[in-house]
């Protein structure tokens, strides 16, 4: 199977809220395409279900909902795939895209170079070295 839109791979915590449940869960965000998203979750959830997702690596928060399009087990979790209801929504989440990069690229650099540097000096940083191979949207 092609895929048809490039993933970004993440680490980043998200809140899920599945109109099946009445308390939200928290999450880890696997990945994000321009078609929707992947997350780790500790509940498993039917193709077909409508969630609303919440990211506050941002402010104000991005809120988003989409329709689960798959359900796999793995391990003591499962990893689920999410379609976007709103193409409106692949905006907000090329923002955030950029933003984990960013966040990424400030970790790296702690590690690696054990610079503790803040995220207006990693954005800058980033953009400066990354942002013109940062992969177009399609209707760039």
């Amino acid at each position: 199977m092609v895929r048809s839109y490039i993933r970004h791979p993440f680490d980043i915590p998200i809140e899920i809220v599945p109109e099946t449940l009445e308390k939200p869960s928290d999450d880890q965000l696997k990945n994000i395409s321009h078609g929707g998203l992947a997350f780790n979750s500790a509940v498993a959830l039917k193709v077909g279900d409508i969630v609303r997702v919440r990211i506050n690596l941002v402010n104000p928060d991005v809120k988003i909902a989409g329709k689960v399009k798959w359900c796999k087990k793995k391990s003591s979790q499962f990893e689920v795939g999410l379609e976007f209801l709103d193409r409106g929504d692949e905006f907000k989440m090329r923002m955030i895209e950029q933003v984990c990069h960013i966040e990424h690229y400030k970790r790296e650099v702690l590690a690696k170079e054990g610079r503790d540097i803040s995220s207006q000096e990693a954005a800058l940083e980033w953009i400066e070295k990354y942002a013109e191979t940062f992969p177009k949207m399609e209707s760039e």
